[in-house]
């Protein structure tokens, strides 16, 4: 991938490739000691993560990989190759991989989702769980099942889940994608378009992306549906036992995320009893890239409180 354009303190970035749990992962990894590895959602790649490689990669190896499905990893077909107990394979097989039996999980989006299923049957593997932007499946189960503001905003993820997708998402020159990753606070440079769009272009990369959707169990009902309270009632009844995070945890929020609402902080405690919840009220999805300097201020806090 052409990085022409990029500023000088990205360098000293290292492109690597790994073949673990029968893909081809790309990353990018800078620095060496205690492992620190970034994952992404979607429709990002390793590339978000580039001022977190500047500032962790001084006393970590820092590690941004490109998923499964996107930029320049493998892209397996059919739906069944993006199921979650892949995915989290993915990260123990890769952490393993780079010669390490511990590690800091960050998350955002895609990779928050993964990482709190990692983090769940993995917590021996984690030192410490950041997750950015992303629902807890035990909280965001319940939200989908009986609350009308989440149901809204998720009704994306009803499109996503179609054949059309990618032709909705693609037309005009992935005009719909760059709609939704710029915001007033995030203005895309030249570089920046350059480099969504030659991860997008990839062949394959968009169905890989949205078979992370197809894959899930998790679909709002269709807007307007009246609620279903029976299965409001179940969801409320369930055991929190199997979606317990026994790991120390932050979680980032922008709390002007309109595709994943502020009620997705409602109850986490339940599910996470080592918690520390930082709000970012000026921030969207995409406060990583809005802010980077302040979400590399509240990993680094967190990472001194719990040595």
């Amino acid at each position: 991938m052409s990085e022409r354009g990029l500023d000088a303190k990205y360098a000293d970035f290292k492109h690597e490739y790994a073949k673990v749990n029968g893909v081809r992962l790309h990353y990018v990894t800078r620095g060496q000691g205690k492992l620190m590895l970034f994952a992404h959602g979607f429709p990002e790649f390793w590339y978000m993560w580039k001022d977190q490689l500047v500032e962790f990669g001084q006393d970590h190896q820092a590690v941004a990989l490109d998923m499964r499905g996107y930029n320049l990893s493998s892209k397996p077909e059919g739906v069944a190759a993006y199921q979650m107990d892949l995915l989290i394979e993915d990260f123990r097989a890769l952490a393993e991989h780079l010669g390490h039996r511990t590690f800091t999980l960050v998350s955002h989006d895609w990779g928050g989702v993964v990482a709190w299923s990692f983090a769940m049957r993995h917590p021996d593997w984690l030192k410490r769980l950041i997750v950015i932007n992303a629902p807890h499946l035990g909280v965001f189960s319940r939200l989908l099942a009986g609350n009308p503001d989440q149901i809204a905003a998720s009704q994306y993820i009803r499109m996503f889940r179609t054949p059309d997708g990618e032709k909705i998402l693609s037309a005009n020159g992935y005009a719909a994608l760059f709609n939704a990753v710029q915001t007033e606070a995030r203005r895309l440079s030249e570089t920046d378009r350059a480099m969504y769009l030659e991860a997008w272009s990839q062949p394959g990369a968009l169905t890989g992306g949205l078979n992370y959707y197809r894959a899930s169990a998790f679909e709002p009902p269709a807007a307007g549906q009246p609620l279903d309270e029976a299965r409001l009632r179940q969801v409320k009844a369930m055991d929190p036992a199997p979606f317990m995070v026994r790991v120390p945890t932050l979680v980032i929020w922008g709390e002007r995320d309109t595709a994943l609402t502020v009620h997705n902080l409602d109850g986490l405690e339940r599910y996470v009893p080592d918690l520390s919840v930082r709000r970012i009220a000026d921030g969207s999805h995409w406060v990583v890239n809005e802010e980077p300097m302040m979400v590399n201020s509240l990993i680094r806090d967190f990472i001194r409180s719990r040595p």
